[in-house]
């Protein structure tokens, strides 16, 4: 492959995503959520792409949809490219649909070369990514490797709508999620473009950079008990402020956070009871967020935090309960598939640059199907959950060719 280009992907790549950005929720922003009507417009438009560049489509039970490529041996190991198309409310037009884009991209492409690939490649789009609506963690790319949890099911998002009730009304079936697990055997591989959310790539001045691995996250919610009493009257010695051990506890989880290597950590709610200006503080309710490409640093990171909590509510005699709700593991790229996307950035004379994921993907769940990888696209002031999340042409172009490049080398 040349290292020109007249940018023909990346304005296909452009247009695609103009196209899927029209499906909202809401008509002032970007709002997409799973099972919504808007997700499924979405996916119609979806299908309709999959079909006018040649794949055999489909929207299975869940809501997800897929396209294959027989190619030339269709029983042989398939590729599978893809992404999601649910996003966050007030959203911007890049997370998720780009990876699924792409993947479109890059079959009629191949198609329009007159290439028929050794192997089948299927396009996917997934519809529950974000989790944005309800309480669930990447439902739909997990029921691939038949680890969908019947209890997602019966949960409900913040309006009270069941999720099972929802998946009839959105026109899929509950009953069909078990024969949506494929075979390990069936696949080769898995990846996943998605833009970068972080701001390396473009501090580095690279257009595309290669996920080296996506972080394992420990969340937990912490609730301090004080006691309550008159702001003017009660000494600053005999008090035992809940909000005061909190922020204590929170210094901590950022101080945590910035000295191990590769790790963050966030505290990103609270709650303070009663709340009144003239009030001692009697509770504080927080969460924790830790992540780590490493899960022995990860845990480590979350030992010697609850022990330093521990020490925090001893000292000023309040009580602390810690629940942890999520252990999800760090995921490591398959070096195979991550080569070939090394070797295709290398010929396009862009420079390597690895980098770890801080965000959870659908790759995750993807690792438990078969072997997987990522390729970053970076984004302006590494923006996004955010209408100013932002790519410009020319990545989208670069990234197209990469992926094409190591596709043309995976099928060939």
């Amino acid at each position: 492959m040349t290292n020109r280009s007249d940018l023909t992907l990346g304005r296909r790549t452009m247009a695609m995503l103009d196209e899927l950005a029209r499906y909202s929720d809401d008509p002032q922003r970007l709002t997409r959520l799973y099972l919504s009507k808007a997700h499924r417009a979405a996916a119609e438009a979806t299908l309709r792409m999959m079909q006018e560049v040649g794949l055999d489509s489909h929207i299975d039970p869940l809501g997800s949809v897929v396209g294959r490529l027989a190619g030339k041996a269709p029983q042989a190991p398939a590729l599978l490219i893809g992404s999601h198309i649910d996003s966050v409310i007030d959203a911007g037009r890049y997370d998720g649909t780009l990876g699924v884009v792409l993947g479109l991209v890059v079959v009629e492409a191949l198609r329009e070369a007159g290439i028929v690939p050794t192997c089948p490649i299927e396009v996917v789009a997934f519809g529950d990514e974000e989790n944005a609506r309800f309480p669930t963690n990447l439902s739909t790319s997990y029921a691939f490797s038949g680890n969908y949890k019947t209890e997602w099911l019966e949960s409900a998002d913040e309006h009270g709508a069941i999720l099972r009730d929802e998946l009839v009304r959105f026109g899929g079936n509950p009953g069909g999620i078990a024969g949506i697990k494929r075979d390990p055997a069936a696949y080769r591989g898995y990846i996943e473009v998605h833009i970068e959310q972080g701001p390396q790539l473009e501090a580095a001045e690279l257009p595309v950079g290669l996920v080296s691995a996506i972080n394992g996250v420990t969340r937990a919610r912490a609730t301090v008990i004080g006691e309550a009493g008159h702001a003017g009257t009660v000494p600053m010695a005999m008090r035992r402020d809940a909000l005061a051990a909190a922020a204590e506890m929170i210094a901590a989880v950022e101080r945590a956070g910035a000295i191990r290597s590769d790790t963050v950590a966030t505290v990103g709610v609270t709650k303070v009871q009663p709340g009144a200006v003239n009030v001692i503080p009697a509770r504080v309710d927080f969460t924790l967020d830790a992540r780590a490409p490493d899960d022995t640093v990860r845990h480590g990171m979350v030992t010697d935090l609850l022990d330093e909590f521990t020490g925090i509510a001893q000292r000023r005699g309040v009580t602390l309960t810690v629940e942890p709700f999520m252990d999800s593991p760090a995921t490591a790229m398959d070096k195979t598939l991550l080569g070939v996307l090394e070797n295709s950035v290398r010929s396009l004379g862009v420079a390597p640059l690895h980098l770890a994921s801080g965000a959870g993907h659908d790759a995750v769940a993807m690792a438990a199907l078969c072997p997987v990888a990522m390729l970053f696209v970076r984004c302006k002031g590494g923006i996004s959950h955010n209408p100013a999340e932002s790519i410009t042409l020319e990545d989208g172009d670069m990234a197209a060719r990469v992926l094409l490049d190591a596709v043309r080398t995976l099928v060939s």
